[in-house]
């Protein structure tokens, strides 16, 4: 059988000079500027600085720009300031957690 030898995607230099320019500007012109000096897609740059462990993912917004917020969380938060574990309370819609979780910070600030 014949031994298939591959050639790297990135070189030492290459990844040395992304890691560099990434985390002096951490963010997407970068990973643009990147893909387009080493001819690579910007999905490999992000996939190659992941792997090197420096690129940092932008916090995920809704479509309003509030980041976004786990049901998990909400009922977390819930369950602290009631002091009880309520199983259930996850079934319940994302819209009446934040409600609830409102009502509840209302009647602890007022």
């Amino acid at each position: 059988m014949t031994e298939v030898t591959r050639t790297p995607n990135y070189t030492d230099e290459m990844v040395n000079a992304m890691v560099a320019d990434y985390v002096d500007s951490p963010n997407t012109d970068t990973v643009a500027k990147l893909a387009s000096e080493f001819n690579k897609s910007t999905r490999s740059i992000v996939a190659k600085l992941v792997r090197e462990g420096v690129y940092v993912a932008k916090p995920r917004v809704t479509k309003t720009g509030a980041p976004v917020v786990r049901k998990s969380e909400l009922v977390a938060q819930i369950q602290g300031y009631l002091g009880v574990e309520v199983p259930t309370l996850e079934k319940a819609s994302k819209a009446d957690l934040e409600m609830v979780l409102s009502g509840i910070e209302d009647k602890m600030a007022g």
